[in-house]
């Protein structure tokens, strides 16, 4: 689906808060039949050419579904309420005509966010080994019938739907492809996506054609974006808070790009460096969409898969952690490099196999300062859409400037003023009613 104007979008009213989500079904739809819904709408991938007639469709485009899914008021839903985010268009002002657009959810995360958000007892009930298995069992399923040859009869409802354009790919001809999944994370031809000043290294760049948003530190995302109740970054890499690598991103900055359905789903490197380790980080299937991730009770991108990339910055010596992160439906997350590889800023990292995703990107303290327009749509809070290639920002460092032993010094000084702290009353009773809110 193309992206609607916000003057359109504005035409019915936007389902937008977790607690619309159960106010605008009835009140006999239970987590069992929006279960049963997911997993037809995933089994019906399997036979169904047409992708608004399978997960992928839009839910706008979803009314049609109803007695096929067996979720009364479905159909009201879909033609009465929008079901989606806004997101800017860089260079212009949110605020003014066209200065933002509105991208409409697909089905299936929509039903997921419901079974996710049902209510506080349910919330637990998500949690258990069955939902979890459930989750997981679909994304597999799913990635496996995208991967048969069979699969190649959802592409051209798949471009027509979310009109996708073949000028830029790299294999224009749809029958060339071996099944929707190797469609799904296409090349593009050489050339198409340029990087801004490629011969200064001290730039970063987009990531990823996505929806960007970029904090100065971690506290400043959970302030504007991130609301789960145990987000940090030694928790998002995999890491206890003592180690070296939570310690050197401690207080650092972040960019979050969220990709959804029908985004080219390969990503790029940010930055001009070398690969280092990668590690995985087992997980869940949970949907990255904004309204998951700005949810107080819900840790979406420290809970879900992911895959932890080290690189070397090469104008400054700093380390910048690229995080993969799976979602609701991804099949798969594949790194395209190796450890030792030297890579430039635009140069291919990875993919992602099916479904929406996201990758974020870490900077240590002090060195990376991000372009202001994105910050300051980041605060709105809005997402700025952007392609792989586009100034992200620039390194505040000079040559080799970057000084680890002075940032794991910084860090430990904060980590022992917050175990002081943390060890008052006060400081006890405020975790302890935080934990409450997130039941």
């Amino acid at each position: 689906m193309a992206h609607r104007s916000a003057a359109a979008a504005g035409a019915r009213p936007l389902e937008d808060d977790v607690a619309a989500l159960h106010a605008h079904l009835p009140a006999f739809v239970k987590p069992a039949d929006v279960v049963a819904a997911l997993e037809a709408l995933v089994a019906r991938s399997e036979t169904e050419a047409d992708v608004c007639a399978s997960a992928l469709a839009p839910f706008d485009e979803s009314a049609h579904l109803e007695g096929f899914l067996g979720l009364p008021g479905l159909e009201e839903l879909a033609n009465r309420w929008h079901y989606g985010n806004y997101v800017a268009v860089r260079g212009k002002d949110p605020e003014e005509e066209g200065g933002k657009v509105f991208e409409s959810m697909p089905l299936y995360t929509r039903l997921g966010m419901h079974l996710m958000f049902y209510g506080a007892l349910q919330i637990e009930l998500l949690r258990t080994s069955v939902i979890i298995k459930l989750l997981k069992e679909l994304s597999e399923r799913e990635g496996r019938i995208y991967d048969s040859p069979q699969s190649i009869q959802s592409i051209p409802s798949f471009i027509k739907t979310y009109s996708l354009s073949l000028d830029e790919l790299l294999q224009p001809d749809i029958a060339k492809y071996s099944n929707f999944n190797d469609f799904f994370h296409r090349k593009l031809k050489p050339g198409s996506r340029p990087v801004k000043d490629p011969e200064n290294t001290a730039l970063f760049c987009s990531a990823a054609d996505s929806r960007l948003t970029v904090y100065p530190s971690v506290g400043a995302a959970q302030q504007f974006w991130i609301k789960g109740c145990h987000f940090s970054i030694p928790s998002l890499i995999g890491e206890i808070p003592r180690s070296v690598r939570a310690r050197m991103f401690l207080g650092g900055s972040i960019a979050i790009f969220r990709l959804a359905p029908q985004d080219y789903h390969r990503f790029h490197c940010p930055i001009d460096g070398v690969i280092g380790d990668i590690t995985e980080i087992p997980g869940q299937y949970y949907t990255v969409n904004p309204m998951a991730v700005n949810e107080s009770c819900f840790d979406v991108f420290t809970e879900n898969r992911r895959s932890v990339m080290y690189m070397t910055h090469k104008q400054s010596s700093a380390p910048v952690a690229i995080v993969a992160i799976g979602a609701m439906l991804v099949g798969s997350i594949v790194w395209t490099v190796t450890k030792g590889s030297v890579v430039n800023r635009g140069d291919e990292l990875g993919y992602f196999a099916y479904g929406g995703s996201t990758v974020v990107v870490i900077f240590p303290p002090g060195v990376c300062q991000f372009d202001e327009d994105l910050l300051e749509n980041s605060v709105r809070p809005i997402e700025t859409l952007v392609k792989v290639g586009e100034s992200l920002g620039k390194s505040v460092l000079s040559q080799a400037a970057f000084d680890e032993e002075a940032v794991l010094a910084a860090a430990d000084k904060k980590l022992d003023a917050s175990e002081d702290s943390s060890s008052s009353p006060f400081v006890r009773l405020k975790g302890v009613m935080r934990k409450l809110c997130c039941i």
